[in-house]
């Protein structure tokens, strides 16, 4: 028998699928206001992390340490709200400090005063500091922190209380500015976490009433009227309106909905009432998913952060190595006098800490990542933005990804004279509801618009990349393609690969159903019929496909279980360059392969179920509509939170941006040590001038870092 489309293509589980397209015949919508349960911007832009616990989502810890572990530099910028406006207070008063004791220095006054005001800056300058560098020699760390004291304390050894308290002052500030700076991208992401209600207004008894989304059940019902933000996922199965998913999705504008139509909690509803059926219970809706992966996403390091994270340790205590032999050196070996030689190794020191160097990652990263997600656009941790940069080939899924995967039943072509068409619909449609492939929902929303009843199914089996079978009013229903069928004797086959070339040739895709009767044992199979389906592609594929290609990818290829004429049509109109036809999901994997060893870095763009193996083969997988789909969450590495292709550039682009930035980062912060070492060394750098260009090049890099908050999509 000749090709005939993969009606499966792996996407089918054993299991029934629910009937979400079915309304209730109960209470009428009640057509009096209700009180609206909303929540301001101010409000939800709470902790992330609270956030999270609020949806039943467990928070992953911040960077990967465990409370026991000791906290750096950078992490203490994630601790809590009251801390950071300690840390604040505390840098005022550390200034208020510093210049007391420069004026009272300039103006002679009475020592206790000079000496309160440097004792109030170095106190309350080097608290956090001095706490944080104790816990990093707890267990057994040296840390930039512990740096930075050593320096302030030997400046006042030497008779230098000024340059310490300096120190002090700006290496506090810069971790002040550098909390925000953090706190800006984190911001951004929780800006876009809008709380959905605490509380849903369910049907119980006859009435609607309000409770608590944590007790809604599965298959509740809730009413929003306009203006509402919806509580949990489901589908509407009465009235009309539109809703706003841009927090969710980042689509622009507002998508309407009707009954059959799935909704997301968090969203917000435009001019309509809707009543709507709980398909998800809170812990589990799109959005509490959404938190879950950006939080997990925050605290997944980037490549590069990850090697300066290796090397900090070892660079640390290399800076205190340099500082000890600058001390011993000169005055053993040169017979230099011990307080230029020490001051000069304390500005040493400072000049020579890597606090840029080690902010320069996380700073881009963390702000990538924001922008994306509030343009639609989620990257699963910062090593995926990094490798999604070094990408040159990008290969497609067609059904749903290039196409928009609502195919619709065409043609059934019936072979059988004791079958009608309609009853060869319903028996197939009723098979096919314990499908989750889109040929399967083509069918039973076929069946539907026929208001044909649908027969109990026993013995359901999924064959992935052949077809499906199950059995109803005791015959044997099979449905698939040529690989079904190639090892059993089916008869009235000469008619159907007929049929099936015929309506190949028209460039849609062809299933065949047989039947086995439970009635006559030993008689083989008969083919019923051949349905035929049609999808059409995205409207903005060919744009996107040129765009990739002015943004620098070299190579554009589709994939596909389909069948060849089908495929062909479909590559021909989307202009890719290289396509495959009737491809099983386990060979995806192969082709992936074969592409990143002839052209390195390829991005795979998949809809998440059948191409969960491609997804994962990929150097970046990318999964398409993730705000529907659980597998696209859990196998892509990026997620276009809505079905637009357009976000996919915008990725690429946002992904190389911050490359550049963590190579101008990464530059600037080894240049700026370089360039003040050599200084000290060769004209003998003052050590305020040193702790300006060491605090300078940490807030530099922090808020170029921030600047790729404003990254917007095209």
């Amino acid at each position: 028998m000749t090709e005939f489309d993969d009606p499966t293509d792996g996407r089918d589980a054993v299991g029934s699928r629910q009937d979400l397209l079915r309304r209730p015949g109960d209470a009428l919508i009640p057509a009096v206001p209700v009180e609206t349960t909303t929540r301001t911007s101010e409000e939800a832009a709470s902790d992330l992390v609270q956030l999270a616990g609020s949806h039943g989502v467990a928070a992953a810890p911040k960077n990967g340490l465990s409370p026991s572990a000791p906290m750096s530099h950078m992490d203490r910028h994630h601790g809590g709200f009251t801390v950071h406006r300690v840390e604040a207070a505390f840098v005022v008063i550390a200034f208020v400090g510093m210049a007391l004791g420069l004026v009272s220095d300039w103006l002679t006054w009475n020592p206790a005063v000079r000496w309160t005001g440097y004792g109030a800056a170095y106190l309350f300058g080097g608290w956090f500091g001095a706490r944080g560098g104790l816990d990093a020699i707890r267990h057994l760390q040296v840390d930039i922190d512990l740096l930075m004291i050593l320096a302030a304390i030997g400046a006042l050894v030497i008779g230098a209380p000024f340059e310490g308290a300096m120190l002090l002052f700006l290496f506090s500030l810069s971790n002040v500015l550098q909390h925000y700076a953090i706190g800006r991208s984190r911001s951004a992401i929780q800006s876009l976490m809008v709380l959905r209600p605490e509380s849903a207004r369910i049907f119980q008894d006859g009435n609607w009433v309000e409770i608590g989304i944590a007790k809604v059940v599965v298959g509740d019902r809730f009413l929003v009227v306009p203006g509402d933000r919806l509580p949990l996922d489901g589908v509407v199965v009465r009235g009309q309106s539109s809703v706003d998913q841009s927090t969710l999705t980042g689509e622009s504008v507002p998508v309407s909905k009707e009954v059959g139509d799935v909704v997301f909690g968090g969203t917000i509803n435009g001019g309509g009432t809707l009543e709507v059926r709980v398909t998800k219970r809170s812990d589990e809706s799109a959005i509490a998913r959404l938190i879950q992966m950006v939080e997990e996403a925050q605290s997944e390091k980037a490549e590069t952060q990850r090697i300066i994270d290796r090397l900090e340790q070892p660079y640390v205590l290399g800076v205190l190595g340099l500082t000890l032999v600058a001390i011993a050196l000169p005055i053993l070996a040169l017979g230099q006098a011990f307080e230029p030689v020490f001051y000069r190794a304390m500005t040493l020191m400072v000049a020579a800490s890597p606090c840029a160097l080690v902010i320069s990652t996380p700073a881009a990263v963390l702000s990538a990542i924001a922008a994306a997600a509030r343009s639609g656009v989620l990257f699963k941790g910062g090593v995926h933005v990094e490798e999604m940069a070094t990408v040159r080939v990008v290969a497609f899924d067609k059904t749903g990804t290039l196409t928009e995967g609502r195919s619709r039943l065409t043609d059934l072509v019936v072979l059988d004279d004791g079958i009608s068409e309609a009853e060869l619909l319903a028996r197939i449609a009723s098979v096919q509801a314990r499908s989750e492939h889109h040929l399967a929902e083509a069918t039973v929303k076929a069946a539907e618009l026929q208001d044909l009843a649908l027969s109990p199914v026993d013995e359901f089996q999924a064959l992935a990349g052949q077809g499906v079978t199950g059995t109803v009013n005791g015959e044997r229903i099979f449905i698939g393609n040529d690989r079904l069928f190639a090892e059993v004797d089916v008869s009235g086959a000469q008619k159907a690969e007929e049929a099936v070339q015929q309506l190949v040739k028209e460039a849609k895709t062809a299933v065949v159903i047989a039947r086995e009767r439970g009635d006559t044992e030993g008689r083989s199979p008969e083919f019923l019929g051949v349905a035929a389906f049609a999808d059409s592609l995205r409207s903005n594929a060919s744009e996107v496909i040129r765009e990739l290609r002015s943004i620098g990818i070299t190579r554009v290829e589709m994939i596909t279980g389909d069948n060849e004429e089908v495929a062909t049509a479909i590559a021909k109109e989307a202009d890719v360059d290289a396509f495959h036809a009737e491809v099983l999901p386990g060979d995806k994997v192969d082709l992936v392969k074969g592409l990143r060893e002839q052209h390195g870095a390829v991005a795979f763009v998949g809809d998440g179920i059948n191409d969960a193996p491609a997804l994962a083969a990929a150097t970046v997988g990318i999964a398409m509509g993730g705000a529907g789909t659980d597998v696209a969450l859990e196998t892509a590495d990026v997620v276009l939170m809505g079905d637009d292709l357009s976000k996919l550039p915008y990725a690429l682009e946002l992904s190389r941006r911050t490359r550049r930035t963590l190579i101008a980062n990464l530059a600037f912060s080894l240049g700026m040590i370089v360039v003040m070492v050599a200084s000290i060394l060769s004209i003998g750098l003052a050590l305020p001038l040193a702790v300006i260009g060491h605090e300078g090049s940490t807030v530099l890099v922090s808020l170029n870092g921030l600047r790729l908050l404003a990254f917007r999509s095209r």
